[in-house]
């Protein structure tokens, strides 16, 4: 079991990811004057459908494309020297620093410390019937696991195949997957808690939530 409290003061020490902006595609780059240290916002709206800050456009074939952030957080470095020039896709542009939230930091813990279940193919993923049923009445937190348990449907190509659970016993602490979307191959399906460390764990959230100061 990983140690939390410390993964939580490691993050506490460096509270933010770096996000490399690229180019989507080949074209001409031509920024929109923005500084390192200036603050950009990332997609809003219900739905996402809001772009984030314009960072830069790129021409291909008199086809002018946007480059906006992608979160909200700080600029830390714009590759100026492209201005201009034809930039293959996937090349660097600039370097966003986003400042971790609450919810973020809570995610990342138990991303950490739970026992992962991670999807064995690219499908759509159902609990099995009695498991779905108490998990939408109960929640997932009273459904308890242990190896070799039936545990999921694995819907592809219009087959459906059970899937049986393998890993340590404990409660399912989080779920990572929803009905009807595909999971890729590899992608958490859900996190297990052992019944002695979830008071350990809850402990640290607790303290996230009352200590962590988000910046704006």
């Amino acid at each position: 079991m990983i140690d939390i409290s410390s993964l939580l003061e490691s993050i506490k020490a460096e509270p933010y990811t770096e996000l490399s902006v690229r180019a989507p595609h080949t074209g001409v780059v031509r920024f929109e004057g923005l500084q390192p240290g200036q603050r950009v916002n990332g997609p809003g709206g219900e739905w996402k459908e809001v772009p984030g800050t314009l960072i830069a456009t790129i021409t291909r074939e008199n086809n002018p494309k946007p480059v906006a952030a992608a979160d909200k957080g700080v600029i830390q470095a714009i590759h100026t020297g492209l201005d201009g020039k034809f930039v293959e896709a996937g090349a660097e542009l600039g370097v966003l620093r986003h400042y971790l939230s609450r919810d973020e930091v809570v995610r990342m813990l138990l991303r950490e410390s739970l026992s992962l279940f991670c999807a064995p193919e690219r499908a759509k993923y159902y609990f099995v019937p009695d498991i779905d049923k108490k998990v939408k009445i109960s929640g997932s937190r009273t459904v308890s696991v242990q190896d070799g348990m039936e545990l999921f449907i694995a819907s592809r190509m219009k087959r459906e195949i059970p899937l049986c659970y393998t890993g340590p016993e404990g409660i399912i602490y989080e779920v990572y997957f929803n009905q009807n979307e595909n999971v890729d191959t590899g992608s958490p399906l859900i996190g297990v808690c052992p019944p002695d460390q979830r008071g350990v764990i809850e402990d640290v959230i607790a303290r996230v939530q009352m200590e962590w100061v988000e910046m704006e």
